[in-house]
């Protein structure tokens, strides 16, 4: 049955207030706006993720972020540095906390930078360095494949992969078709990761691209990384707050830029038409030595050699001796050329080193150098008036008559013995039981006479023609001393 409409209401009056209701509410995980891009990042409390955060911020993007742990320190300088960030609980160990994060999310693309990237760990914890690094870039894609029911080319997906997965180089410079021969864990695992990226997009069509970054620094960068130890130790070693630095391999070359300039290659790869893998480099290599001149130099010391010392702990068990790439592709293809340069990188650094530890230096100063907070006196006692009369004093109070001692209670009369209980009368002896005869034996019992022995059984002789064997009878004949089959074995009287 139709509903009936009310009198007065024609049927464009109706479609009109229909079409003026508010729309329903926005369910989590559903786009509120198709126009804007969404992205995921994992990894984004690092220096990249950071970085990259920023960027798409200032795109116009929607971006979530994966965090892992309830308590996470970094949070704060996430949220402080890309402001309206989203944040997911996730880890790239736990393929279901993935799968909701894309689902919650419904990202446009996703950046995989999260990962276990400092390289001398990785000897120390190999699986968990796998377990991340590796089977982490399986579980995310497994997240996009899984979310998306198989169709994987909804999401653009972009794979951080690294120069340390070329290790010991077969050519230099090194290019997109360079041979890998990783020298670590950490290399291994890249390579891993690599190679399934573009497994996943030869099997299920993916927008997956892999970017091969070569050394890319900044201020963000860990004090772990030997670029931030030299810069902090420098900074510290002018303020008169260190002595030395300890080092290990100074003749290493590495290929180094700008961390901020290498997340614009990032974003550029995915938006091309097809994906691809891009090597993202600056093309020079120096050492580590070139890069101790040039931070020294930074805070006026010309020679640092009785400052650097050098600990056969520092040293690689597999060193990788030069990295450097070749960025053709990337500037032909994606339009991408590095801005900072290799002094202006190191000169960045060590004075946002300087800044930090002059303030943490003037912090601790002040903590040591502040007087103790002030005790507070006792409230004073207000002294007697001067002239007039005495304040009144209250009389002592009267102690309280004695209370009556109460009279003896009488003392009961004692109660009387109860009467002796009567002894009751005992009972007479039964008489004695008189003894019955001995009945006779009847005549109908007898006794039987004993079963005589049966003779002894005869060995039976043996079916060989053996002398001392003889030979058995046959097996219808009946024993000696045994009856016949069929025959009672009961004696009879």
């Amino acid at each position: 049955m139709q509903p009936r409409r009310p009198a007065g209401l024609t049927e464009t009056d109706s479609s009109r207030r229909r079409r003026r209701r508010p729309p329903p509410p926005v369910r989590p995980g559903e786009r509120k706006d198709e126009d804007v891009p969404r992205a995921l990042i994992t990894g984004i409390t690092g220096q990249d993720g950071l970085y990259l955060g920023e960027l798409l911020t200032a795109k116009g993007y929607e971006v979530f972020g994966l965090v892992r742990g309830q308590s996470n320190p970094k949070v704060a300088v996430v949220e402080r540095l890309v402001p309206g960030v989203v944040l997911l609980e996730g880890d790239l160990t736990d393929l279901p906390s993935l799968i909701g994060a894309v689902e919650i999310s419904q990202p446009d693309e996703v950046y995989n930078l999260g990962a276990i990237s400092f390289v001398g760990l990785s000897w120390k914890q190999a699986e968990l360095t796998g377990e991340t690094t590796g089977m982490g870039v399986l579980r995310v894609l497994e997240a996009l494949r899984i979310a998306g029911g198989n169709d994987m080319s909804r999401v653009r997906f972009y794979q951080a992969s690294s120069s340390e997965m070329f290790g010991k180089v077969r050519e230099t410079p090194q290019r997109e078709t360079t041979p890998f021969h990783p020298r670590s864990p950490y290399g291994v695992a890249k390579t891993f990761g690599h190679y399934l990226t573009v497994n996943y997009r030869e099997s299920y069509g993916a927008f997956a691209c892999s970017g091969l970054l070569f050394n890319h620094e900044s201020p963000r960068r860990g004090i772990e990384f030997v670029t931030r130890k030299i810069t902090r130790a420098v900074a510290r070693i002018s303020l008169g707050l260190q002595d030395s630095l300890t080092l290990g391999n100074l003749e290493s070359r590495r290929d180094w830029g700008f961390a901020g300039d290498y997340v614009e290659a990032m974003w550029r790869m995915l938006q091309q038409e097809t994906p691809d893998d891009y090597v993202v480099a600056t093309g020079v290599t120096h050492s580590i030595r070139e890069l101790l001149d040039a931070a020294f130099g930074r805070v006026g010391i010309g020679d640092w050699s009785g400052l650097v010392k050098q600990d056969p702990r520092f040293f690689r068990p597999a060193e990788v001796d030069v990295l450097v790439g070749d960025p053709s592709k990337a500037r032909e293809v994606l339009g991408w050329t590095p801005r900072v340069g290799f002094e202006e990188l190191i000169a960045m650094m060590v004075d946002a080193d300087l800044a930090l530890e002059a303030e943490a230096a003037a912090r601790e100063h002040l903590t040591a150098t502040a007087p103790p907070l002030p005790v507070r006196p006792p409230l004073p006692v207000p002294p007697p008036p001067p002239d007039g009369p005495a304040p009144a004093v209250a009389p002592p109070r009267s102690a309280p008559p004695p209370r009556p001692t109460p009279p003896p209670r009488p003392t009961p009369p004692p109660r009387p013995a109860p009467p002796p209980r009567p002894t009751p009368p005992s009972h007479p002896t039964p008489p004695t039981r008189r003894t019955l005869p001995s009945r006779p034996a009847s005549p109908s019992h007898r006794t039987l006479a004993p079963r005589p022995a049966p003779p002894p059984r005869p060995t039976p002789p043996s079916h060989r023609s053996s002398p001392d064997r003889p030979t058995a009878p046959p097996a219808d004949a009946p024993s000696a001393g045994l009856p016949a089959q069929g025959a009672s074995s009961e004696a009879r009287p």
